[in-house]
């Protein structure tokens, strides 16, 4: 990763650059119904982007990062969820996105969350410490691809429900 990348919080003019930035690297990803733009854009709308951070290199927005509250029906609090996260796809293997993902769950370790889940390759997010726990479900997804990470070392049980926005699709 260059060291002219910054990575900041969204600012309120960022939405149209965020956007593009999530539009496009969706657009060849397998496993998408190519709506993470309008995920991210009714999250903002609802106020519920907990932690939003950009990756910008040389006052161009090419990576995104949000965060949003998740309820876990065993009443469980403090548990929020990854996703989306997007980086340019000429940009993408260059660590960009790594290090949104290491600055985003670090914002959530200084708000005092007590943890995170994402949905995603196995692969890729077991890097950052998380990994499926058999006590979190999410319906309808293959286990191995929902995972976990508990900042206080308890972890909850139960169904997992993301905030209404992520069911948005807008096009």
């Amino acid at each position: 990763m260059s060291s002219s990348i910054v990575i900041r919080p969204e600012a309120s003019a960022d939405s149209q650059a965020i956007e593009t930035v999530t539009v496009s690297a969706f657009l060849e990803a397998p496993h998408t119904s190519h709506n993470e733009q309008d995920i991210v854009r009714a999250l903002r709308e609802a106020g519920a982007l907990t932690v939003s951070l950009v990756a910008e290199d040389s006052g161009v927005i090419i990576g995104h990062v949000a965060i949003s509250p998740v309820s876990i029906a065993d009443g469980a609090g403090g548990w929020f969820g990854l996703g989306p996260i997007s980086v340019r796809p000429e940009r993408q293997g260059t660590g960009i996105g790594a290090a949104l993902m290491r600055a985003a769950l670090q914002r959530l370790r200084d708000l005092g969350a007590s943890g995170c889940v994402v949905l995603g390759d196995p692969a890729y997010y077991g890097r950052f410490g998380f990994r499926a726990e058999p006590s979190l479900v999410f319906p309808g997804v293959e286990a191995a691809y929902f995972q976990a990470q508990s900042f206080t070392g308890r972890l909850p049980q139960g169904v997992v429900t993301y905030h209404p926005a992520f069911y948005a699709s807008f096009h």
